[in-house]
């Protein structure tokens, strides 16, 4: 599908803009009054000092339209750059709330990189597009209008000619353009692939200098950003080469409205303020043609990212409004199968978790426990069978209500560049101090935040640096503990820990759970020891080793 100037899309999305364009459309209407002005009041004055006397009120006319010009040209500056942000700062929440909604499985691989591009580098690039393409297009609607509506009344011959040469820009741009367009999708594929892969390669540089192979990985980094190049290279040699076409046709049609004119104006059959009125309008009904051809391919990058955020962040699943009233008695599972692109995880999986009951899951790397907690959380949806909380199916639930009674410690708990306080609160984001003290202590991470330098208030470098694996882990329990919700899900929380910060992940593990119903994905038996049944994963099949059955 060719890329359209405009994406309509952006009017139902992002509804702030409305007013922003319709100003933009106004402002081209004011530029296109203030052009006839200017171009009709420099010519009368022209042709009044080349009879030897000076026209004031030509010239005061001159100078206020100039002083116009000048403003509207601003304004357009104005309201083009807040649009642009207006609409970044939309699509970005939106990202955000896609990745939300649809959970880790969808943003994990190569769609992180992609979604980490286009929220930066990606959305940058329509400021080139509000700022330079989408006002010219307007005047571009505008200006060769109003120019030939008054050439039509000063010399219709004239105005005939930039009629008839004037759709040859907008055409050649199209031809142009197509071109661009794949350019630019090719350009835009390696800067996601490169931005993907870097991603991936940060994240696992420890595991790469382990064994040995970081160089490796430089030098594909290195190949692949010399690929960058060269679809960015290729790019701005259509956009050059384009440029130079746009503005030969442009000089052309101009010599053919300015060469009849000249000859006319010699042989008498034109007036002086009139030819020179056609000479100085004939230039500005091409310039917003041929200054909106030149930014096109500038904007490019741009429109390319902005169709692919609006493609991304659009939320595909259906609304969710069921609730569950009360306390959530039971937890069921359905005959439950989930089908990834290469592999099943679960295979008919009937497994029923009761309230205030412990269940401990156990098997090998790969064998679907983490996609049970998936479910759970919603982020992974079901191939085939149900999952039902007290009878309602969870695929009808309002998802972040749900997730209200969900408190959620992963095997890696993300902590963020701010303050270990603010750190504790992404469980209970309006949490008082009194209550994050309290979890701290329950989460046995006191000790800790006595050693830091500014307490609670100390801020962490990103991914936590700065702590430890099990101190790390602690503030992941800390978040649970402050949120207090009813019911758990642990996967592995003493995973990759050594023997003192497992005793005291453990022991907070054990205050955590008590009186609520959890989950827990376990390797270490000090863990399987806290639970009430076991059940064991196995190439995705659920089987229950001990306690009630499943």
């Amino acid at each position: 599908m060719r890329r359209r100037p405009f994406d309509p899309r952006l009017l139902r999305r992002v509804p702030a803009t409305r007013r922003q364009f319709a100003a933009l459309g106004f402002l081209g209407v004011a530029a296109a009054v203030v052009v006839i002005a200017q171009a009709t009041t420099l010519a009368a004055l022209l042709a009044g000092a080349a009879g030897g006397r000076l026209d004031r009120a030509a010239l005061a006319g001159f100078v206020a339209a100039v002083a116009a010009r000048a403003g509207v040209v601003w304004a357009q500056g104005v309201v083009a750059a807040r649009a642009a942000a207006t609409v970044k700062a939309a699509l970005r929440g939106e990202l955000l709330t896609a990745v939300g909604q649809r959970g880790p499985q969808w943003v994990a691989g190569q769609r992180a990189g992609e979604i980490a591009t286009l929220a930066g580098r990606g959305l940058d690039a329509l400021d080139a597009y509000f700022t330079g393409y989408l006002p010219q297009l307007v005047l571009g609607v505008t200006v060769p209008v109003a120019v030939l509506g008054r050439m039509v009344l000063a010399d219709w011959s004239s105005a005939l000619i930039v009629a008839v040469t004037l759709p040859l820009i907008p055409i050649f741009g199209a031809l142009l353009g197509w071109h661009t367009e794949a350019a630019t999708k090719r350009q835009w594929r390696r800067l996601s692939m490169l931005g993907g892969h870097f991603l991936d390669m940060v994240s696992g540089l420890p595991t790469l200098r382990a064994f040995g192979r970081e160089k490796a990985q430089v030098d594909v980094v290195r190949r692949m950003a010399d690929e960058h190049r060269v679809a960015t290279m290729r790019t701005l040699r259509i956009a050059f080469l384009s440029g130079m076409v746009l503005e030969l046709v442009a000089t052309l049609s101009v010599a053919l409205v300015a060469v009849p004119i000249g000859l006319r104006l010699l042989a008498g059959g034109v007036a002086l303020q009139t030819a020179l009125l056609v000479l100085l309008l004939a230039p500005e009904a091409y310039l917003p043609l041929r200054a909106a051809g030149a930014r096109f391919h500038a904007s490019m990058e741009g429109l390319t990212a902005l169709d692919a955020a609006l493609s991304l962040s659009t939320v595909e699943a259906p609304r969710r409004t069921g609730v569950v009233p009360g306390p959530v008695r039971e937890i069921r599972l359905e005959s439950v199968t989930v089908e990834y692109e290469r592999t099943v995880a679960l295979r008919d999986v009937s497994l029923t978790i009761r309230a205030g009951e412990r269940v401990a899951i156990i098997g090998p790397s790969g064998a679907g426990k983490s996609t049970l907690l998936g479910l759970l959380l919603g982020f992974v949806q079901p191939t085939a069978g149900r999952v039902l909380v007290d009878g309602v199916d969870l695929a009808t639930l309002d998802l972040d209500a749900w997730r209200q009674r969900l408190a959620w410690v992963p095997q890696r708990a993300h902590l963020f560049a701010a303050s270990l306080a603010d750190n504790i609160r992404l469980g209970a984001p309006g949490a008082s101090g009194e209550a994050v003290r309290m979890a701290v202590k329950a989460a046995a991470l006191d000790e800790v935040v006595e050693a830091l330098p500014d307490g609670l208030e100390t801020v962490l470098g990103e991914r936590g640096h700065g702590l430890s694996s099990g101190q790390r882990q602690r503030v992941a329990l800390a978040r649970a503990f402050v949120r207090d919700a009813p019911i758990l899900l642990l996967d592995e929380p003493t995973a990759r820990l050594d023997g003192g910060s497992e005793a005291a992940v453990l022991d907070a593990t054990r205050r955590l759970v008590a009186g609520r119903t959890a989950l827990m994905v376990a390797h270490r038996p000090a863990l399987l020891a806290e639970a009430d049944r076991v059940i064991r994963v196995t190439d995705g099949r659920v089987v229950s080793l001990a306690g009630t059955a499943a």
